[in-house]
């Protein structure tokens, strides 16, 4: 049980009074004016989010050169149940070396935890130590990313020594990212609520690293949703906030490509009832509309793109892409349809002639066989979508189907090699293929 964290800032820190204050529970009116740049609301954070976790709490601080220290010992108080709740001046016995906060600070706060007995239970191990550390840093860089990225930013946090870089669950600047809306303002009494809204790229457009790290600690499709942030502190990562008609919207596989960036001033923890742990929502009904609205747009455009891989890249020239399937939108209902005019299935029609009914039969088979139940499944059970385009395939089979299309192209319809290669450019799936592709008829 010797296990510890110990928390430490170089801020203005505390005096005496300030630091009783901080160490009082519920200190502060919560509808006290604030700050605009205050995180705070209750004055419970830093006692119920540490005696959350242990059952002693020391915090000390320097101000101006004056150091002042106090804690909490639940131990202490339990052996005293009469004596009342009494904050206990300096560090446990045992515990000074703990405290001490550099020398060449001449301002700071120190917060310390021991006797972790909410973290520490019995069979916990170094591993399961590691573990959290991973989980905690994960943590901090997507609550605080606002603050930590940029040029010069407002916050830099170290974890063991190692800064924390910051978790931007937005993707701003990547090349492959599809949409971003302008930012939109509605002005309340409480004053100006900010939206903008994102949808991210396909995982075809991601490298497996970009993937893996841009789901977020929780997953793709637990990070869709709102993210609601006060003086750019994250309060809410994901989720729909109740929204949705007719019924408030699930995160569903379809919509994980979709994120919402909402940020509210601190002047409207009341009308967004935001909880005391600062991890919980709900907007007023005044607003929910206009939300309601930008979300629908959201999650339209990110289904479009998570449904159609991205949509097919356009190639040079922005001709559009031969996609291999089609979607029809009938009153039946929605049905799917292999595109005859995709080079590869043209070809084979064009060549079979008296055949060519057979084959349309055969294509027609395939069309209303599609095992779109054991696509739906397979996708939210693995959490991906399954693999098309030669994904994870060699070389060498991407080649083989894409030199008889283009030997095609050049002996059957005339083209010349650059032609053929152009045209292979722009056919699903070869366009994801441009240096292969530049090979083609090299040998001829």
């Amino acid at each position: 049980m010797s296990s510890r964290v110990s928390i430490l800032d170089n801020g203005r820190g505390m005096s005496d009074a300030e630091l009783e204050s901080a160490m009082r529970l519920g200190d502060r009116n919560p509808l006290e004016v604030r700050s605009l740049h205050d995180l705070g609301r209750f004055g419970m954070g830093l006692k119920t989010a540490s005696l959350s976790q242990c059952r002693r709490l020391t915090v000390a601080s320097i101000k101006e050169g004056v150091e002042s220290c106090l804690r909490w010992d639940l131990d202490e108080l339990a052996a005293d149940p009469g004596g009342g709740w009494l904050l206990f001046e300096g560090p446990a016995h045992g515990s000074d070396s703990f405290i001490n906060v550099p020398v060449q600070q001449k301002s700071g706060t120190l917060v310390l935890w021991e006797v972790m007995d909410r973290i520490v239970t019995p069979a916990y191990t170094s591993d399961n130590f590691h573990d959290l550390i991973d989980s905690v840093q994960s943590h901090l860089a997507m609550v605080f990313h606002r603050l930590l990225q940029g040029p010069r930013p407002k916050l830099t946090l170290f974890l063991n020594g190692r800064p924390i870089a910051p978790w931007d669950p937005f993707m701003a600047g990547h090349p492959a990212k599809p949409w971003a809306s302008p930012i939109t303002n509605h002005s309340t009494e409480y004053g100006v609520v900010s939206v903008q809204c994102h949808v991210l790229p396909h995982q075809d457009t991601l490298s497996g690293a970009e993937f893996k790290v841009s789901a977020g600690p929780n997953g793709w499709t637990a990070q869709q949703g709102f993210y609601v942030y006060r003086n750019e502190r994250l309060l809410v990562a994901g989720g729909w906030l109740g929204l949705g008609t007719p019924r408030p919207w699930n995160r569903e596989e379809t919509h994980r490509l979709a994120r919402i960036r909402l940020d509210i001033p601190n002047t409207a923890d009341a009308d967004w009832k935001i909880d005391i742990r600062k991890s919980k929502a709900r907007p007023p009904v005044s607003l929910r509309p206009w939300l309601t609205l930008l979300a629908e747009n959201t999650r339209e455009r990110a289904r479009r793109v998570f449904a159609y891989r991205g949509a097919p890249t356009p190639a040079k020239g922005n001709d559009p892409i031969e996609q291999a399937w089609r979607v029809d939108h009938l009153k039946s209902g929605i049905r799917y349809r292999i595109q005859e005019t995709h080079p590869s299935v043209a070809a084979v029609l064009e060549s079979a002639k008296s055949h060519a009914s057979l084959i349309r039969s055969m294509l027609r088979v395939i069309e209303e066989t599609v095992p779109v139940q054991r696509i739906w499944l397979d996708t939210v059970e693995n959490k991906e979508t399954p693999r098309t385009s030669f994904e994870g395939e060699p070389n060498a089979a991407v080649i083989e189907v894409a030199r008889v299309l283009f030997d095609d192209l050049v002996e059957r319809k005339g083209l010349s090699i650059e032609e053929a290669r152009r045209s292979m450019a722009r056919t699903e799936p070869f366009q994801k293929y441009p240096a292969l592709v530049a090979t083609l008829g090299n040998n001829k």
